[in-house]
């Protein structure tokens, strides 16, 4: 099944318009999971020509998402993480990745951040799509190479994100 940008992007922008909520961000995962399932949608955009670590393939001018595409080389690990104001969606194309969710125990206060818990372990792999909503806090780790499609609600490079330290780092650290 050929899926073009211009066809995801469309169908993303059309089920943001029907719901600003949850609702539409799901109709967006649905979006991610069909551009997963096309071969050569994978291949113009995240084939063996693509190197870059984060490409904003593009951004809706009137919804501010943006769809990227991300390669990854070796095995990384990150912290735990929301996306401040904003929600994404993982989807992976090549690689497993383990990810983690997060509870925050103590919110951030007086210049130090906040303390968060693990609360669910899971694998994702190729093909698979996860929604980490506002305020929804996550960590993937990679074991190898990967390459991942991912929406953002809008370029996380340019918002503020929860300082955040798993509860066992932030005990070792006082």
């Amino acid at each position: 099944m050929t899926y073009t940008l211009e066809q995801f992007a469309a169908e993303c922008r059309e089920a943001l318009a029907a719901d600003s909520g949850r609702a539409g961000r799901e109709g967006v995962l649905a979006c991610v999971k069909k551009a997963l399932a096309s071969p050569e949608f994978l291949e113009t955009h995240l084939g063996a020509h693509a190197t870059a670590e984060r490409e904003i393939i593009y951004e809706d001018p009137d919804y501010g998402f943006c769809i990227c595409a991300h390669v990854y080389q070796g095995a990384r690990t990150s912290g735990p993480h929301d996306h401040g104001p904003t929600w994404a969606i993982y989807g992976l194309a090549s690689g497993e990745t383990e990810m983690t969710d997060w509870r925050i125990v103590e919110p951030p206060r007086d210049g130090r951040p906040g303390r968060v818990e693990l609360s669910r372990v899971y694998e994702m792999r190729p093909g698979d799509a996860f929604l980490y909503d506002i305020g929804d806090v996550h960590a993937p780790r990679r074991m190898s190479s990967s390459r991942l499609i991912r929406i953002e609600g809008c370029d996380t490079m340019k918002v503020q994100r929860t300082p955040l330290m798993a509860v066992e780092e932030a005990d070792a650290a006082q």
